[in-house]
Formats: C-alpha cells, sequence, structure tokens
C-alpha cells in the first residue's frame, strides 16, 4: 500500500474525528499537500465509511479481473502535453487520478519544474529562427565569416550586487536572514561591442540612463573610429558584419542610416533570440558571475572593474564566444526553431 495513500487516509479520519465536513477536509488536505492530495469524491466515500465505524484505512478486497490500463495511452497524452494534472489525465483515460498515479511511478515519471524562456515563441518565430540560422549556417560553410562579426549588446549593472546562497544547516536550525534585493536599485547601462580578438569598445552610461536612436548611432559613429585604430585590416578590408538583437534603437530608420553611412553588414538575427547572442550566452553570462557580491560606490569605480574584467579575459574566451555560433545555428535549425536550453 502506498505510504503517501495511508497518510492522506489518515488526514481524513482525524478531520472526521474533529467534526469537519467532507468538503471541509478536502479543503483543509489540499491545503497543505496540494490538489492532487485528495478529491472531494474520495473524501465523501471515506467518510461515510468512517460512519460505519470502520476505521481501517485499508482497501477492501476486490473481486474479478483487474482493470486493463493502456501505458501506452498514457504516455501519448504526456508526450502531447506534459503539463497535464493527474485529474485531467483520468479524466481522458476513464479512470481514478490515483490509477494514474501509479502508472506514473510505474514509468518512472517524476515532477519537474520548466525551465525558463525568454519568450513564447509562436510559430512564426519558430519558423523565422529555424531558416535564419539554416541560412547563416550553410554561409558559414560556403564563405566563412567569423572574423569579421563584430557583436555587441546592453546591460544593467547594478552598484549593490547581492546574491543568496543556501546555507547548510541542522534541519531545526534558523536559517541566516538574506537581505531583500532594492526593487529600484541603483543601476548603470554597459554598452559593449567585442570581437573574436576582444573588447572593441565600451561606455558606461549615466545613472538610470538608457540607449535611444539617436545615442545608438553616434556610439556606432564612435565604435567606427576605434575600429579604424584597433581592427584596420577590419575596417578597411574585410568589411564590418555586425551583429546585435532587434531593440527599437538598433533597427530604427536613423541607425540604419548610420550603418548604410558606415558601410557596414548587419548579420540577420531573429527575434527573441538571446541564445543567438554571443553576448548573452557567453560574455554576460560570465560578467554576470564577476559582479556577484560586489558593492560599488560610484560609476567610476564600475567602469575601472569592468575594464579590469574585460582585459583579464583570455583571447581564447572571446574566439570561443564567436566560434560558438555555427554549432549554435545548426541546433536551432534542427530542433525546427526552440531555443537552445543551456
Amino acid at each position: 500500500m502506498d505510504e503517501q495513500k495511508i497518510h492522506i487516509r489518515h488526514c481524513m479520519l482525524y478531520e472526521f474525528d474533529r467534526g469537519s465536513t467532507a468538503a471541509e477536509a478536502t479543503r483543509n488536505i489540499q491545503a497543505a499537500y496540494g490538489e492532487e492530495a485528495v478529491g472531494s469524491s474520495t473524501c465523501r466515500r471515506w467518510f461515510t465509511t468512517f460512519r460505519s465505524e470502520d476505521a481501517t484505512l485499508m482497501d477492501k478486497p476486490r473481486s474479478g479481473r483487474p482493470v486493463d490500463f493502456d501505458d501506452e495511452a498514457l504516455q501519448a497524452l504526456l508526450d502531447a502535453d506534459p503539463r497535464q494534472t493527474t485529474r485531467e489525465l483520468a479524466e481522458q483515460l476513464n479512470c481514478s487520478h490515483t490509477t494514474i498515479e501509479r502508472h506514473l511511478h510505474a514509468l518512472g515519471k517524476v515532477h519537474k519544474y520548466g525551465y525558463s524562456v525568454p519568450h513564447q515563441l509562436s510559430e512564426d518565430n519558430l519558423a523565422q529562427r529555424a531558416s535564419i540560422c539554416a541560412s547563416l549556417l550553410s554561409r558559414q560553410k560556403h564563405a566563412p565569416f567569423l572574423e569579421r562579426i563584430v557583436t555587441g549588446d546592453e546591460k544593467w549593472v547594478c552598484y549593490v550586487n547581492a546574491r543568496r546562497r543556501r546555507q547548510w544547516l541542522d534541519p531545526d536550525q534558523q536559517s541566516l536572514p538574506d537581505v531583500k534585493s532594492d526593487l529600484h536599485p541603483k543601476k548603470i547601462m554597459l554598452c559593449v561591442w567585442w570581437d573574436m580578438k576582444g573588447v572593441i569598445y565600451f561606455e558606461v552610461l549615466n545613472t538610470n540612463q538608457t540607449v535611444n536612436s539617436s545615442l545608438y548611432s553616434q556610439q556606432l559613429q564612435r565604435l567606427n573610429e576605434v575600429l579604424f585604430q584597433k581592427r584596420p585590416v577590419l575596417a578597411n578590408q574585410k568589411g564590418v558584419i555586425l551583429l546585435h538583437d532587434n531593440g527599437t534603437p538598433h533597427v530604427s530608420k536613423l541607425t540604419q542610416q548610420k550603418i548604410e553611412q558606415l558601410g557596414w553588414e548587419v548579420l540577420a538575427h531573429p527575434s527573441w533570440s538571446p541564445d543567438l547572442a554571443p553576448s548573452d550566452y557567453h560574455l554576460f553570462r560570465s560578467l554576470r558571475h564577476h559582479l556577484s557580491n560586489k558593492h560599488y560606490e560610484d560609476s567610476d569605480e564600475i567602469k575601472a572593474d569592468l575594464t579590469t574584467f574585460f582585459e583579464l579575459q583570455s583571447a581564447s574566451f572571446y574566439k570561443r564566444g564567436i566560434e560558438l555560433l555555427p554549432a549554435r545555428w545548426a541546433k536551432v535549425a534542427e530542433s525546427n526553431g526552440d531555443y537552445i536550453v543551456d
């Protein structure tokens, strides 16, 4: 007999003895153990048993042949939508939710929370991601261009970067308190552009200042000037391929005019796709660890620390971030546009 099932029956008996109705008992047990713990009809049935002064809590022997259960049908329902509850599955398979629970355990199923994704992709989003990635992958195979990519993005950097840590404690020991993060922390925006050789140029904006089309166009002009100093071959001969996301400042008419004036190419990038942006999946991920638990007094201190972080990264670090692109394009194309889960 399932220990959890017996425990719930003990809870029903307790509620019965204290004078609760079946409906009240159901609500109390579900509040403590979740809606899947017991249904109202089950609780009513056991209350009827208790009224007959039968408190054995054991199932009565059943006669006849056990009911057949189609595990393949259950698996098919899970393949279609693994988020269904045991009661929803039971309704479709015309059985009790406890039968579903028993067969789920027999199939080796466990409860897991879903991972977070940036956006609920529509069919058009999926098709766009798959199509663009397949096209970029084909281009890279026939005429490699990764060394021409200059990629950039923005990231908020907080003055206070707290991180909660798990604590090893005895079962009855009170955990140490964590200070709640400010809902509106003081922060500044980092704007950075880099390639396979390292960071080319970055700016730190004023506190709480954001990027608009006018500022972004000015930043691209300043980036271009630095490119001629740091990457003269790329700026003069090979030609820059700019990889940035589809944020409004990046795709505005003013920005497009500036990019055309600079003579750069913009690499196709599907909407809602941070998993295909090297800054998001590589540079900022490492930076986030670097910033953890750091407190800054002013923007100059932040800028100095960012400079140190960028300079301490090896050349292979930046190269690897760009070189991961073809494998990620292939993964998205093969999965028909689904997000990459790292």
